[in-house]
């Protein structure tokens, strides 16, 4: 028999590589997650009403949905290597912008360019990914990746926030800036061509968007469209609730993302094999009723049923939870070839998503005098119904990648025999006697 632990081992480069997308990741999600807890000091700076914190979020994510769409057309169709590099140098670019904001519409400008570019540099690290990574490991390698999530939350944004309180709510923009251009660097110098995808194409991009019709595909769209409008319309809230309604201190704000991304990557190695041994439909489902308790027990009811602390923590954990296994199932649905397409439309629904939860939290929440939010049970409230459509997605989808994959085996067999049956060597092909010269 076959050595199954070693074969569930990572590979040199496998590891290699996905340690450089964790840092890419890394960058891409303090990027975009130190905005929300930023936005009560830059809303002060610029005269933002704490209300509107939830557009500014919505601008990244509505010019990354519209990036991912054009994406789907062309990326297949490059060395995902260089597509990245230009993917990074725009985000670094919109990032450093940010940092030169004066006003609500020039801050929106410069969310808007770091969305357009972040968002495909999110679907391209997914896509070489799932080049390098077979699929009975993949969810390892996506729990190593979504470290980057928990690290983002430990050291990026507690980080942000201490520069933000110790010089000015730009200077983390600026440091950030600084290391995506390493990062990017990085790219360009250690990762090696990614273009063994270029030769498997079936018709260019108008055949790849065909593909991307298929049942399957559609039914995965729309549980990350589940996720995200679920989290989105609740997460660029969180730090202007906990600050103004449950009047945690501005100074220990760091503590509560430090101690919730220390969960995260704690937790997310260890659910990545987790997936890998149960599937990604049931360790999903748990992480989403979780996820609702916290909801309803932090955010639906008001006082909180717990402190911020451990809320925030359990709100971490249960995300965890529900984000890797989802991501891992999502990776399993495309071919080869129509990867990066594939991404890039997920990418589209993923931040169509968040915008619709950040605007549409920023319509029904409203501010006092005393800056308190009002509507946040409402927000909440969405957010566990929405939830509630992810767990019987997640067991429609692997349920059909299990019948294709069976399908696809069963198929490769018989072309196996057909080929066998028909080869000069085989006696179906071999002449009688009687025609013999």
């Amino acid at each position: 028999m076959p050595d199954r632990s070693a074969d569930d081992k990572l590979t040199r480069r496998e590891l290699f590589t996905i340690l450089l997308i964790a840092a890419i990741q890394l960058v891409n999600i303090i990027d975009f997650m130190m905005v929300m807890p930023l936005g009560p000091d830059f809303s002060r700076s610029l005269g933002i009403p704490v209300s509107e914190l939830g557009t500014i979020g919505g601008s990244y994510t509505a010019a990354a949905c519209i990036a991912g769409l054009a994406g789907s057309f062309f990326l297949d169709r490059f060395d995902r290597k260089k597509a990245l590099l230009v993917a990074m140098t725009g985000l670094v670019l919109g990032t450093f912008m940010g940092s030169q904001a004066r006003g609500f519409g020039s801050l929106v400008l410069a969310r808007v360019i770091a969305g357009a570019f972040g968002g495909p540099a999110t679907s391209l690290s997914y896509s070489i990914i799932s080049d390098v990574v077979p699929p009975h490991r993949r969810g390892r390698a996506m729990g190593i990746v979504m470290v980057a999530f928990g690290l983002a939350s430990v050291f990026g944004v507690p980080l942000g926030l201490e520069l933000a309180y110790r010089f000015d709510w730009r200077a983390p923009f600026v440091a950030l800036a600084a290391v995506g251009l390493v990062v990017t660097a990085g790219v360009g110098v250690l990762l090696a061509p990614m273009t063994s995808h270029l030769g498997s194409g079936h018709g260019g991009a108008i055949a790849h968007l065909r593909g991307l019709w298929r049942a399957d595909v559609l039914v995965s769209y729309a549980m990350t469209f589940s996720l995200m409008l679920g989290s989105f319309i609740l997460i660029p809230n969180i730090s202007a609730f906990v600050l103004f309604n449950l009047h945690y201190p501005r100074e220990h704000l760091g503590v509560l993302y430090a101690a919730g991304g220390a969960v995260s990557i704690i937790a997310t190695p260890f659910i990545g094999r987790v997936v890998d041994g149960f599937g990604s439909a049931r360790v999903g489902s748990l992480g989403s009723l979780a996820l609702t308790t916290v909801i309803f027990i932090g955010f639906a009811r008001f006082p909180p049923l717990i402190s911020p602390l451990p809320m925030f923590v359990f709100f971490m954990f249960a995300s965890s939870l529900r984000n890797v296994s989802c991501n891992t199932l999502t990776t399993q649905v495309p071919r080869p070839d129509e990867r990066a397409s594939f991404a890039s439309v997920q990418s589209a629904v993923q931040h169509m998503a968040a915008a619709f939860g950040a605007f549409g939290a920023s319509r029904i929440l409203s501010e006092t005098p005393e800056h308190d939010l009002v509507g946040m049970g409402t927000v909440a409230a969405i957010s566990i119904a929405v939830s509630f459509a992810l767990p019987p997605l997640l067991f429609v989808i692997e349920s059909r990648i299990r019948r294709r994959d069976a399908a696809d085996k069963e198929a490769l067999g018989a072309a196996v025999v057909s080929a066998v049956s028909a080869s000069p060597a085989s006696g179906s092909s071999a002449r009688p006697p009687h025609e013999a010269p």
